[in-house]
């Protein structure tokens, strides 16, 4: 009698959950962005829209920006974990607030959410004005060596910021860092010779380096580019273990059943693989992971433990 008393205990607990799940999308679903217009909002509203077409259920982008995306966070967390409100963000969110913000963050990033996927990766390119005389990460940190030299940045806390300090660190060379209230404006002030080197994403500013008004030195991801496949890597040029890519991250409040979760991971993949996706993720230089939720977690847990020993050992504080 007891064994059939926890069956039909745990048969109470799974079932509403199934139930949810089977009816599955019944309504619109509210994806929130934690920027405003621009790459990933772009990414995010392609996938919904084949979310929509393939769930027949519509999926409304909400921009909510702001905090490095901890206010689109903090209002996620607090919603409904019925997959009605979902999260799309960058990975930075949940692997590198945690360690700027600390005591700060409004949200916990493993107790508060459930990752359905973290579903492309893109890297970021080291630039140098025509004006710097190197062709070479090799030369750049021989120069680095010899003088005083500044690298530009979105702002402090930053993808481009953080790759930064953390190639540089590793290479041994001190380098002062100017950080700007966006990269765009870190690009122009590039592009205008008033600082010496910029870390970047790849499809941003290749355009550039194609017209010969800034020179690319190397990838931070482990493999080359599409885009750029005669530009040689970091760890091609020296440091063999460097290896360092960004990610967006899709993702729902803690306690929206598992079943859910999966269907939208598996669905998400699906339209990965969309013609005119693909198309879209190779111009931007996207590079599809193909992890599971269980997977995408886990990624997102070994960058927070990656970025929270950075932030740590260069002192990075938010502006």
């Amino acid at each position: 009698m007891k064994r059939i008393s926890r069956i039909i205990a745990a048969m109470l607990v799974v079932l509403p959950s199934l139930v949810a799940a089977q009816g599955y999308p019944n309504k619109p679903v509210i994806v929130v962005v934690s920027t405003v217009p621009g790459p990933l909002d772009a990414f995010a509203r392609i996938v919904c829209q084949k979310l929509q077409e393939s769930l027949k259920q519509p999926f409304v982008v909400e921009n909510k920006a702001g905090a490095g995306g901890n206010i689109a966070a903090d209002y996620v967390a607090k919603a409904n974990p019925d997959g009605y409100t979902l999260l799309f963000a960058i990975d930075t969110t949940f692997t590198v607030n945690p360690g700027l913000y600390k005591s700060h963050l409004p949200f916990n990033p493993d107790k508060d959410f459930a990752t359905i996927s973290v579903p492309v990766t893109y890297a970021q390119m080291l630039t140098v004005p025509p004006a710097i005389p190197v062709k070479t990460v090799g030369d750049f940190m021989a120069l680095a060596k010899q003088k005083p030299l500044t690298y530009a940045s979105g702002g402090n806390g930053s993808p481009s910021h953080l790759v930064a300090a953390y190639f540089y660190s590793d290479a041994g060379v001190q380098m002062t860092h100017v950080p700007y209230k966006g990269t765009g404006q870190s690009v122009i002030d590039a592009l205008a010779g008033r600082v010496d080197s910029l870390f970047a994403v790849t499809s941003g500013v290749l355009p550039y380096v194609k017209d010969g008004r800034l020179r690319a030195l190397a990838v931070s991801s482990a493999k080359r580019s599409p885009l750029a496949p005669d530009v040689p890597t970091i760890a091609e040029s020296g440091y063999p273990v460097f290896d360092v890519s960004f990610a967006y991250a899709l993702m729902a409040p803690a306690g929206t059943p598992p079943e859910i979760v999966k269907m939208l991971n598996r669905e998400v993949q699906k339209a990965l693989a969309a013609p005119d996706v693909v198309e879209k993720d190779q111009k931007w230089d996207y590079a599809v992971t193909g992890f599971d939720e269980k997977q995408s977690a886990a990624w997102l847990r070994e960058m927070r433990g990656k970025w929270t020993k950075v932030i740590d050992q260069q002192g990075i504080k938010i502006e």
